[in-house]
This record gives C-alpha cells, sequence and structure tokens, in this order.
C-alpha cells in the first residue's frame, strides 16, 4: 500500500505543524460490518454504490488542499438495466471547525453549523488512462456541516465523540446528493470525476486573499475531504485496486508520475495502490413501473416516475402506472 505523507488540512498546517500524517485512513475493521447493499433513500434504482450505511461517524478520506489534487474519482460498471441518470450521492468528510483547529485540541463548533460550498460531479466515457469525453456535469452548492468540537472527556488529540458508535473521530462524515433533472442516459461503464475549489487546489483556486484564510479555524473547504469506501456492494469497477486523479505531484500517484501529471488519468496503468480505499458514491437512475404488479410488494419503494422522483406509497407508484401521472 503505497503511502501519502501529503499533511491533512491547509498550507499554513505544514508550516506550524511539525507533524506528517499519512491518508488520515482509520480502522476498516467497523466498515465492513456497516456496508449493505444502500444507503438512505435511493432515487430510482441503484446501479452503482460503494457508499457505507448506516453512515458512521467518519470514514477513511482524501482532500484536494491536503493531497493536492484538482480532481478524484473512479472508473464503474453499473449493475441493472436503468441507465438515467437521476441523482449521485457522495459522502464526504469535514475537518474543518468554526474556531480552532481538528489537530490542535481546541476545535470549536456550534451544532448544527454549517458553510456552504459549490462541488461539481462530472462523467465521463470510459477511458483508459485517460477519462473519455464529457457526458454530463452537474454543480451544485452544499452546506457542509463543521465537524464537532474537540470531546476532552471522551476522547484525546482533539477528536469528537460519536456517542451512537462510541468511537472519537477527526472528522465528520456527510452525505451530499446531485440530482439530475435532464436524466441523462449513461453507457454501462463510466468514469466520474468530483471536483471543488480549496486555496491552492480545483479549477479556479481561491488564493490566500479570502477572508477565512486568515481567521483562527481557517478555511473549511481546506479541511474538506472525498470519503473512501472499503467495498462496491452494487456495481463493480472498471480498474481493481485504482483510481482516478489530476494532481500536479508525481510522487501522489501510484505509478510515481509515469504516465504523467496535470491530468485526469487513471491511477495507475502499471501499479495499483488502492485497493480497499474507493471513493463513496451511490449512482441512482430513473427506474418507472411499467404493470402494477411492479409496484406491490413493497417493490414501490424503489421505483420512480419518468423524471426519477420516488413515489411517497404504493398507491401512488399505481396510480402513475394507470394515469402516467
Amino acid at each position: 500500500m503505497k503511502t501519502l505523507s501529503r499533511t491533512i488540512g491547509i498550507p499554513r498546517l505544514a508550516l506550524s505543524l511539525v507533524r506528517c500524517m499519512s491518508r488520515p485512513f482509520t480502522s476498516f475493521l467497523m466498515l465492513f460490518v456497516l456496508v449493505i447493499a444502500t444507503a438512505g433513500v435511493a432515487q430510482g434504482q441503484v446501479i452503482y454504490d460503494s457508499t457505507v450505511s448506516p453512515l458512521p461517524g467518519n470514514l477513511p478520506s482524501v482532500g484536494a488542499e491536503a493531497y493536492a489534487f484538482n480532481e478524484l474519482g473512479d472508473g464503474v460498471n453499473f449493475a441493472g438495466t436503468s441507465r438515467k441518470l437521476s441523482s449521485v450521492t457522495v459522502t464526504l468528510s469535514s475537518w474543518g471547525c468554526q474556531s480552532g483547529h481538528w489537530y490542535s485540541g481546541d476545535c470549536v463548533t456550534t451544532p448544527g453549523a454549517t458553510f456552504t460550498i459549490p462541488i461539481t460531479f462530472n462523467i465521463y466515457n470510459a477511458g483508459n488512462p485517460l477519462a473519455g469525453s464529457s457526458i454530463t456535469t452537474r454543480t451544485q452548492t452544499f452546506s457542509v456541516p463543521y465537524r464537532p468540537s474537540a470531546d476532552t472527556t471522551n476522547c484525546t488529540d482533539g477528536r469528537w465523540f460519536d456517542v451512537v458508535h462510541a468511537t472519537c473521530f477527526n472528522g465528520l462524515a456527510t452525505n451530499v446528493t446531485f440530482n439530475f433533472p435532464t436524466l441523462p442516459v449513461l453507457p454501462n461503464s463510466v468514469v466520474y470525476g468530483i471536483v471543488y475549489d480549496t486555496t491552492s487546489y480545483g479549477p479556479i483556486p481561491i488564493g490566500q486573499f479570502a477572508s477565512c484564510f486568515t481567521s483562527s479555524a481557517g478555511c473549511p473547504y481546506d479541511s474538506l475531504n472525498i470519503a473512501l469506501a472499503p467495498v462496491v456492494t452494487v456495481g463493480s469497477k472498471s480498474f481493481p485496486g485504482t483510481l482516478y486523479q489530476n494532481t500536479v505531484y508525481s510522487s501522489n500517484y501510484c505509478d510515481g508520475g509515469t504516465a504523467g501529471t496535470g491530468t485526469f488519468r487513471l491511477d495507475s496503468p502499471t501499479s495499483a495502490c488502492w485497493a480497499g480505499y474507493i471513493p463513496a458514491i451511490q449512482v441512482n437512475a430513473a427506474n418507472p413501473p411499467v404493470t402494477k404488479d411492479d409496484c406491490k410488494k413493497g417493490s414501490w419503494e424503489s421505483l420512480t416516475n419518468a423524471s426519477g422522483l420516488p413515489f411517497p406509497n404504493q398507491g401512488q407508484c399505481i396510480q402513475y402506472v394507470n394515469t402516467g401521472k
């Protein structure tokens, strides 16, 4: 397993913290127990799923600012037959605090506090080593929760305490969902990429002039990560043990940059070092019923109308079959 030595957090952290961390990967022992086929309420048929449900307090993760990438994603193969994309859920890991830092024991966050950030989800035709042509893209602005305050009673090293799992964590796992109202039709295999701007990375780096950069907590987007899960439960990966990323640092690629840097490409064609660490996403496709029987025995819960919207109950599902409304 390749280990990256870039510090998790904001650039100033590297100047003030004489501490170099590898990827913030926590033990997967508990996570394997938690993994099931779906996560949350799916909008249609789940055609790919690597999310963890129920969602734990946090997951292993990699962040754009900490790991110097401009885009990160994966190559995937879809299950089932529905291909009209209705939504994609992505699990993030938020390490930012309203004041203080996750690493210094002084993290303070008002319960329920959030920050907003635009995130883009790109879908490309399959390609190796480079992603293929663009199929569709969606940018939405999300309210992302800050991680909870440090719990000095139950935890050490400035972590917060998850009462449900009786576990201490540095970051906070949270889901965001991209909606695709035009229902683009997908092929059986694609490459996807997740993009957001931070102080130093992303398509348009925000830079050091943002007001949050000199605040006591720094900018929360610099401590925002993409969560990683241990296994795929619906569909499959196109290239096991790999993912796709665009980073300028050759050392951040499994092949040491042999296949190039600064492009969104497979990591890596000749060296797979991401085994067991899979970006956590769920892809849902519109799945309308054909007959009234399709709605019965609880099956309506996984069906949608032609626009990809789920039915509130069995009766509405049957009405849709009868009237198209």
